[in-house]
């Protein structure tokens, strides 16, 4: 879901600053893989360590006990690799990595687009442009067995700036209808870049 807010200004008739929040990591997708991983990774590691100790550790549930090697081996390194991918999913839900928004104010005559990002130097992305310097909106859309359709704002000095997550295909009438807007109000081109097989228009 991508909210949008409209701030107006004393004229009611104009738009003073357009804001769109950004989901991140924090979707509810992302939380049902966290579970998944984790609880799968923590059953095939206790299936591990009972072949590791010779006995089952939950005897109710864990009645046969395998061999350690190879199979508690193998059933080690798959408990630990799901653990340690679900943590990371979890690090990122709680930083809620690729979160943020877009600001498009005319009263400041500025851009922003701030990001969420992993801890350390990079932790938060802040990119501030002025108007005068956007050139045009492009729509690349791309069907097929993995789509992609994105808003991208391009710069005069030929930046190519992404406004929604690169990750997340939103709807076809959605992203048009955004994209419009957007130009609409910015009062600049729209071009749409569409991929289908292979060809682009």
């Amino acid at each position: 879901m991508y909210l949008t807010f409209l701030i107006m200004s004393d004229r009611s008739s104009f738009v003073n600053k357009i804001v769109w929040l950004i989901p991140g990591y924090r979707r509810f997708s992302n939380i049902i893989w966290f579970g998944l991983l984790f609880f799968a990774g923590f059953g095939f590691l206790l299936k591990g360590a009972s072949s590791y100790f010779n006995s089952p550790i939950f005897p109710l549930f864990d009645e046969n006990v395998l061999n350690y090697i190879p199979q508690g081996m193998i059933m080690t390194f798959y408990g630990a690799l799901g653990i340690i991918l679900s943590l990371f999913i979890l690090f990122g839900i709680i930083l809620n990595v690729g979160g943020g928004y877009n600001e498009f104010n005319k009263s400041l005559n500025l851009i922003r687009i701030a990001r969420n990002g992993w801890a350390g130097k990079n932790k938060s992305i802040l990119l501030t442009y002025s108007l005068d310097d956007i050139e045009k909106i492009e729509v690349f859309i791309r069907e097929g067995l993995n789509p992609k359709r994105v808003i991208y704002l391009l710069t005069k000095d030929k930046r190519k700036l992404p406004l929604t997550p690169i990750g997340q295909p939103m709807a076809l009438a959605e992203i048009e209808d955004k994209a419009f807007r957007l130009a609409e109000y910015l009062n600049i081109n729209l071009f749409f870049n569409v991929k289908l097989n292979n060809q682009v228009t």
